[in-house]
């Protein structure tokens, strides 16, 4: 927290000014209430109405710096969770393939949306309020001084009690906090798995298990957040009540010294509500400080500062000269054996096919040229270099690889194909004619500029895998991984993708298929069948 606090510092300082001045505005109205009830005890009519006049001019000043105060705390509270959203998606990029996968996208979404929101509100604003409040006690402790050295002593004691006494549940919130985290983390995922069922629900008639899996979702959502405000609430009109007796103690102070002549009489008035400042402050504090604790789970998840991050891609792996060899290569999935004792060998420029049964790691060892998949025996080596030395963005500086199930971003054509890449139009025309896309964008509206929808739902499962064929060609990788990549073609259009490719002399291939004639199978460099692991 106090690291991205910090980081912006002056967003941060731009925020509290305007909220310290109108702190020592209000405190300064307390004093002024002094005077204003002092004229009344006096009948002086000529002081009241000056005293009077000062306090609406301090009022009409709170309002408009209220104002201020409202805009430089948004702005600084954007720039802080804009950055917690950089440093969530640096961790992000840090893990593994392996790590990535190990929790579903839906907590990941939560990250950046319930986990951003929650850090919101349990700790940039209660941030400011926590200033705000801590600035309140320190002008009313002063106010207290000017009118007597006991008022202040009472002060100060009060605020090492209410300093201290937040201190013996900040355990129990940071405990709540993580609790709410993982919730509603887990309870995200679920809404997303039960919204991506929606058709599957409705076409079997089970619209009531989508209403109860949303309702069950929403709840789980609800509920730990609901929890932590309640208990934060009881252990709040805890410390609340700590603050009343304090609060007490003060007036009584004030009464004695009051009726004893010491302070002025007015200071009833005045007096009375710069103690209930100081004190109610002082609990707001109090409170603000459990608030805090609560947000420790939320910030433990960001392990990664995106000003820190090195660039992974420099000294990449050189393009392939020889061959990628791989031998006595074996790995399992936690106790399941997939691949076992496996060698082979891919000459730079050859065309190989991967084949088998489904099960017996064609996928896998695909993942595994790729860098996704490190914990494995034997070796794989680029040129005799062993794979381990690089990591999975600098292999995939030579590698491009197109899965069965494709991912569209809900983008046009043209960025899906580009990624955001600078390309001429002659590299983007050969990437659609070697993909078969040309054909299909020439009965589209909007060509190249078409949406595809969220995940490509615009388009049908042949598009969807030619835009990836057309991605992977554009950004002109030696290396090609395809992993069914042409499973949803028809016969013509797989045909004239696969030539494409088998044509390509410069292109190292690597295919998996099912599925392959003896006339396709002659194209091929070589055919590799795997069997399952015994």
């Amino acid at each position: 927290m106090l690291y991205y606090i910090r980081k912006y510092w002056l967003a941060n300082l731009l925020a509290i000014l305007p909220g310290l001045f109108i702190c020592a505005l209000q405190t300064g109205i307390n004093l002024l209430m002094i005077r204003l009830f002092q004229g009344i005890i006096d009948l002086d009519l000529r002081g009241f109405f000056f005293w009077l006049a000062l306090m609406m001019v301090a009022w009409f000043l709170v309002m408009w710096v209220s104002s201020l105060t409202e805009f430089f705390q948004g702005r600084a509270i954007r720039k802080m969770n804009n950055a917690v959203r950089r440093d969530m998606t640096a961790t992000l990029l840090q893990k593994t393939h392996v790590e990535f996968h190990e929790k579903d996208t839906g907590e990941y979404l939560s990250w950046f949306t319930n986990d951003v929101n929650q850090i919101e509100n349990l700790a940039w604003k209660p941030f400011y309020q926590c200033i705000d409040a801590a600035a309140t006690v320190l002008f009313s402790a002063i106010a207290l001084l000017t009118l007597h050295w006991s008022l202040l002593g009472a002060a100060l004691i009060t605020t090492i009690i209410m300093l201290f006494a937040p201190r013996l549940f900040n355990k129990r919130m940071e405990k709540l906090g993580k609790s709410c985290a993982e919730q509603q983390a887990d309870a995200t995922g679920k809404l997303k798995d039960i919204l991506s069922g929606y058709d599957v629900l409705r076409s079997f008639g089970r619209t009531q298990r989508f209403r109860q899996g949303a309702d069950a979702a929403s709840d789980q959502i609800e509920k730990p957040k609901f929890k932590l405000t309640y208990v934060k609430s009881f252990i709040g009109a805890g410390i609340g009540c700590i603050n009343m007796i304090c609060q007490f103690l003060l007036n009584v102070i004030i009464g004695v010294l009051s009726i004893q002549g010491v302070i002025l009489q007015g200071s009833l008035a005045g007096g009375g509500n710069l103690c209930g400042s100081f004190s109610n402050c002082l609990g707001t504090v109090a409170e603000l400080l459990l608030s805090f604790s609560s947000t420790k789970p939320y910030f433990d998840k960001i392990t990664v500062r995106s000003d820190s991050v090195q660039d992974k891609e420099s000294g990449g792996l050189p393009e392939l000269s020889r061959a990628i060899t791989v031998n006595d290569l074996s790995f399992r999935y936690g106790e399941k054996p997939v691949l076992s004792g496996l060698s082979l060998s891919f000459r730079k420029g050859g065309k190989y096919a991967l084949t088998g049964p489904s099960g017996c790691g064609k996928s896998t060892l695909l993942k595994l040229l790729l860098g996704w998949l490190p914990g494995y025996s034997g070796a794989i080596r680029f040129d005799g270099a062993d794979a381990h030395d690089f990591t999975p963005e600098q292999l995939q500086q030579q590698m491009s690889y197109i899965e069965q199930n494709v991912f569209l971003f809900n983008t046009t054509i043209r960025d899906n194909i580009t990624l955001g890449g600078d390309f001429t139009d002659a590299q983007l025309e050969k990437a659609l004619r070697d993909s078969a896309l040309a054909g299909d964008l020439a009965a589209m509206p909007d060509g190249l500029d078409t949406i595809v929808g969220e995940d490509g739902s615009n388009l049908s499962g042949g598009q969807k895998q030619r835009v990836a064929i057309a991605r992977a060609l554009i950004h002109d990788r030696s290396i090609l991984l395809v992993d069914e990549g042409t499973s949803a073609l028809d016969q013509k259009n797989a045909g004239i993708v696969e030539d494409s490719l088998l044509n390509n002399p410069d292109l190292t291939l690597i295919l998996v298929s099912h599925h392959l004639t003896p006339e396709r199978k002659a194209q091929f460099t070589d055919v590799y069948r795997l069997d399952p692991a015994a």
